[in-house]
């Protein structure tokens, strides 16, 4: 499994809705709001220049927002996964 480092997030991006409740298919650049998804690792925190660790503010197995353009995408074992720092998530879905 990828571990992250410092206060990086990985996350399995949930699947966006298609269509609009009409039927009516719409182009992926028209979709601009943000997205969610599964926290599956987390790193450690953020190092502080006196040395201090801050944790990551989530946990694994939470669902998280984020903004459509964040983060970097890798692929590992088959598996699409977004790579996220701390400060790019948006929200936690509860």
């Amino acid at each position: 499994m990828l571990k992250p480092l410092g206060d990086r997030i990985i996350v399995t991006v949930d699947k966006q809705e298609e269509e609009t409740v009409g039927g009516i298919v719409l182009a992926s650049n028209a979709k601009e709001k943000p997205q969610t998804g599964t926290v599956v690792a987390i790193g450690t925190g953020r190092t502080t220049d006196d040395g201090k660790v801050i944790p990551v503010s989530v946990k694994e197995g939470q669902t998280v927002m984020f903004d459509k353009y964040a983060g970097s995408e890798v692929k590992y074992e088959g598996e699409t996964y977004l790579v996220l720092h701390d400060k790019d998530l948006m929200a936690v879905v509860d």
